[in-house]
């Protein structure tokens, strides 16, 4: 890479990892459930959009009409295939994304006829580094897309990561960019970038029409949702069975047959666990998870098929079913409930640290996608598959607009889109940003409000006010009367809000919107909730979000330390702070015994951002796998302390 000019500096990526499961193959039905309210005569033609991924395997029947192009930017040559078995772990990733945005055969995408151009990014097993993407997203911005989808990132939640303000730079190029807001929901600030990128169209995942497994357990009113691992038996289960305790899956199962084990995730494959159970008679498995979150997973890598279903479920879901075991001859009910139009729990969440930007801004199906792979098509989930529908979204509203900007695109989807309720509530902003996107909602809007997502900020005096403007358009023939609706929020929030107006076609106005807080009349932390703007008989639902003093957002993230490029006796670091400290401090323990090792870094009044710098290997005493304890000490002297596996070459 050394002979790149682009390259300034690279920086590990740490990709999204696919939340993937594996049920009965059948043409997708994310995409006319999306146009069965409304459907669209527009098809993408004309609009180039690039997908920024593992590759793309042109050879797809589905796919070879539209394929125009791209190019691989871990082999530096002008074929963006996928990985295969023979050059190392093999990846469909990309192919699975492209096959959403514009399947043109047996399978249709959202936009079956715009042009795919495939930049190779992440080489095999899905890995890459920074400045992979970052050249990804030149090239494309060189090639002259009109579209960039990015199904891919880190875990840092921060607005000035290098990949972040590398897709602010192609937005202001005149490239709509849309990127998957990750799959480590459902907690608070898990979004990481590049979807924390101002100018980015952050998508989060929403499921389609779906009949979703379920153990239901009627005494305690306890229901827990079951992610189907791939390669596994179909999870046909609809029936009471008595769950077993088979630990960590190592050694022999006892009195199995024809009950559910429960096992917990680590030390071994998925496929042996599997093995295991069946071996001992099990009817299935279910796995749960060594840390916090939900999981999903493959029992494919194995020997042979699995011929019992195979399921994932959460730490917290995992410990619960295990006390009950502890507690009694325990039988669950198996079943199946229908969903259509909530937010999936591994949807990442907001909002961003630092500037406390709402993310996601909207949400697509993202749940059972099944689109092209290399061979054949596969069902898979995440919002690496929420991200393609909004992409090819966006090239039907193209088409049929195109001589939109980025950002009046982008007003558009958000405009139109359906806020989603959880019961008789809307999910909150930081779950679904503006809702579910509506492609021929967009295209036929009479209104554009260009940022309606209403971040103030962080409140930090006794009493504070704080203004945002935002921008709406009439783009209809007819002439206009918006008026806003005071919010019922609780004691320690007043608003200022403009009084109605009228717009003609075709004219724009600025409005502000002003809040202000009595903090010592509120919680700390964060509060979110909506503020209607109305027009006749429609209303538009803006998210608005603050900080009140503090929360609970991470202190510190995305450190590494690793080899400088280019070098053999010096290491690089860096960490992401979203506010200034005092202190950081990184201790390096035994990942077994715990036994304290070394402090591998003390920096004293940081900066709020990127902290990076270099040390001589002679500096590092330690070398191999650590768990490493950062602890950050703020300015006003209060301490917080994360952990994270790091490795020393």
């Amino acid at each position: 890479m050394g002979s790149l000019h682009f390259v300034k500096k690279s920086y590990p990526v740490r990709t999204y990892q696919t939340n993937i499961s594996k049920s009965e193959l059948q043409i997708n039905r994310s995409v006319p459930f999306l146009q069965e309210e409304n459907p669209s005569t527009y098809t993408g033609e004309g609009v180039k959009v690039g997908v920024i991924d593992t590759g793309v395997d042109y050879s797809h029947p589905d796919l070879q009409r539209n394929f125009k192009g791209g190019y691989d930017l871990v082999d530096l040559d002008d074929n963006p295939m996928e990985t295969l078995p023979e050059q190392g772990v093999p990846t469909l990733h990309g192919t699975h994304v492209a096959g959403i945005i514009a399947a043109n055969g047996n399978m249709k995408g959202v936009a079956p006829e715009a042009e795919l151009y495939g930049y190779r990014a992440l080489g095999p097993g899905g890995r890459g580094t920074s400045v992979q993407v970052i050249a990804a997203i030149e090239k494309a911005v060189k090639d002259g897309m009109d579209i960039i989808n990015m199904s891919l990132g880190n875990t840092v939640n921060g607005p000035d990561w290098p990949t972040s303000i590398a897709v602010n730079h192609a937005v202001d190029r005149g490239v709509s960019v849309v990127i998957a807001n990750g799959n480590a929901g459902p907690n608070n600030w898990t979004v990481g970038s590049p979807a924390t990128s101002p100018k980015a169209l952050s998508v989060g995942a929403s499921t389609p029409p779906l009949s979703i497994p379920v153990l239901q357990d009627r005494f305690n009113k306890k229901q827990i949702q079951l992610q189907p691992l791939m390669g596994a038996k179909q999870w046909d289960l609809q029936k009471d069975y008595k769950l077993v305790d088979g630990g960590i899956g190592e050694e022999t199962i006892q009195n199995a047959k024809n009950k559910i084990v429960l096992m917990q995730r680590g030390k071994i494959p998925f496929s042996e666990k599997a093995r295991q159970a069946e071996l001992a008679g099990a009817r299935a498995a279910i796995i749960y998870n060594n840390e916090e979150g939900p999981f999903a997973g493959s029992v494919a890598d194995g020997p042979g098929d699995v011929q019992i279903p195979v399921a994932a479920v959460s730490k917290a879901d995992g410990e619960w079913l295990l006390q009950q075991i502890n507690q009694q001859d325990y039988w669950i009910d198996t079943a199946y409930r229908q969903s259509q139009d909530e937010i999936t729990d591994f949807s990442s969440r907001g909002p961003v640290t630092a500037n406390w930007h709402i993310k996601p801004e909207i949400v697509a199906p993202g749940a059972a996608i099944n689109s092209t792979v290399p061979g054949g098509y596969m069902e898979l989930q995440g919002t690496s598959m929420a991200s393609p529908h909004v992409a090819g979204g966006l090239a039907l509203v193209k088409q049929a607009h195109p001589d939109w900007s980025p950002e009046k695109l982008k007003g558009a989807l958000l405009t139109s889109a359906l806020p989603l309720k959880k019961a008789d509530n809307l999910y909150d902003p930081i779950d679904q940003g503006m809702g579910r996107m509506r492609p021929q909602h967009a295209i036929e809007t009479g209104t554009i409000i260009y940022n309606p997502m209403l971040a103030f900020g962080k409140i930090d005096k006794l009493k504070d006010s704080r203004s945002v403007k935002v921008k709406i358009e009439n783009v209809s023939k007819e002439t206009k009367t918006y008026y806003f609706e005071l919010p019922k929020d609780p004691h320690g929030i007043s608003w200022q809000l403009p009084s109605s107006f009228t717009l003609k076609p075709g004219e724009k106005k600025t409005v502000p919107i002003q809040l202000s807080v009595v903090s010592a009349m509120m919680d700390e932390g964060l509060h979110q909730g909506w503020v209607a703007l109305k027009e006749k008989e429609k209303t538009y639902q803006l998210p608005y979000l603050f900080v009140n003093k503090e929360a609970d957002y991470p202190k510190a993230m995305g450190l590494e330390f690793a080899l400088k490029t280019f070098s053999d006796d010096a290491y690089e670091y860096r960490i992401y702070l979203p506010e200034e400290a005092a202190s950081v401090t990184v201790d390096l323990y035994d990942p077994q015994s715990l036994t304290f090792k070394e402090t591998l870094l003390f920096i004293e009044d940081t900066e709020a951002g990127v902290i990076e710098g270099t040390m001589q290997k002679r500096e590092v005493a330690e070398r191999g796998e650590f768990i490493a304890n950062i602890t950050v000490e703020t300015k006003d002297r209060k301490t917080y302390s994360y952990q994270e596996a790091l490795f020393i070459e």
